[in-house]
């Protein structure tokens, strides 16, 4: 790549990446708000969050066009697209964390209307602000080119899960005791289970960056801690 186009495809990998962290902070307040509405039964901040999920959708497709642009015009090759592939994939990663968020805003519009279970709120809250730590994280290894903060991230999935989990057997303990906590549960149980995904996500999101910076994928599979057998509702 001459010195010329090299320059060009660094102005426009810079611009998408900025473009990605936008979209990133959007996630990532999409994530605690839905998770507050939850715990404060504010419905109109469940509805800030479904509203808001347009904007990260209209930030995927800005970049998806500029990748292709880019691809189109300097041709990358080898590292250079590696990392607009990379772009790619963090993009839709990033649009289907805010797809679990708004879902999990739409069912606080429900649960409000129902009697509380004791705890549930403060602990999904819990779970959400781990995975937006994660995904802070795999941010800011993405743009430092860090693969080792990118790891530490990946790791931390399974301690998600184990937050999963226990939330999981609590929940069957509440219907097992009282089955008119059957409803307000089954609804709690996806919200978990969204959340859930969204550490997935941002863990594939960090091995994404770890590819990007090493060339290679992490050879360990990474720890799993879900082990429970419900269906969930997609984004």
């Amino acid at each position: 790549m001459s010195d010329h186009i090299s320059s060009a495809y660094d102005r426009d990998l810079e611009q998408i990446t900025t473009l990605i962290v936008k979209m990133g902070g959007l996630v990532e307040d999409a994530i605690l708000k839905a998770a507050r509405s939850l715990a404060e039964r504010d419905v109109e901040l469940a509805e800030e969050v479904r509203n808001a999920d347009h904007a990260i959708d209209a930030l995927e497709e800005q970049i998806n066009e500029e990748a292709a642009r880019t691809i189109a015009l300097r041709a990358p090759v080898s590292k250079d697209l590696r990392a607009i592939l990379t772009v790619l994939r963090l993009a839709a990663s990033l649009e289907r964390i805010g797809d679990y968020a708004k879902n999990i805003a739409k069912r606080t519009s429900v649960l409000v209307e129902m009697q509380p279970v004791s705890g549930s709120d403060t602990a999904l809250r819990r779970m959400a602000r781990e995975v937006e730590g994660m995904l802070k994280d795999t941010l800011d290894a993405y743009v430092r080119g860090d693969a080792e903060l990118a790891e530490d991230v990946r790791q931390r999935d399974h301690e998600v899960d184990q937050m999963y989990n226990a939330l999981f057997r609590e929940f069957l303990t509440f219907m097992m005791e009282d089955p008119r906590n059957i409803t307000a549960c089954m609804h709690l149980h996806f919200m978990a289970k969204n959340i859930e995904r969204m550490g997935d996500l941002t863990t594939n999101m960090a091995e994404q960056v770890i590819y990007l910076v090493t060339g290679e994928m992490p050879d360990e599979a990474r720890p799993k801690g879900d082990r429970t057998a419900f269906v969930t509702d997609k984004p």
